[in-house]
């Protein structure tokens, strides 16, 4: 892990496309201001981490086709 001291208004670069900027700090807690291409994903860890453990449980689930087959209305037979 990188470790780097930040003042307020001062920033870093990751890559040549997103920057992130130090917007305040007040106590314990620090304001990041991010510059990010649209296409770049940011979430907080925590978010993150819901996200990653919601797609686990999807991918586990499993669907019972026939079951939903019996919802549908059937179609009549052309003779």
């Amino acid at each position: 892990m990188l470790i780097l001291s930040r003042k307020i208004n001062e920033s870093i670069n990751i890559g040549d496309k997103i920057e992130v900027s130090i917007i305040d700090i007040r106590g314990d807690q620090v304001k990041l201001g991010i510059n990010a291409p649209r296409d770049v994903k940011v979430y907080r860890q925590e978010v993150y981490a819901a996200i990653q453990e919601e797609n686990l449980m999807a991918s586990r689930t499993t669907t019972d086709l026939p079951a939903l087959e019996s919802l549908l209305p059937q179609e009549k037979k052309k003779t």
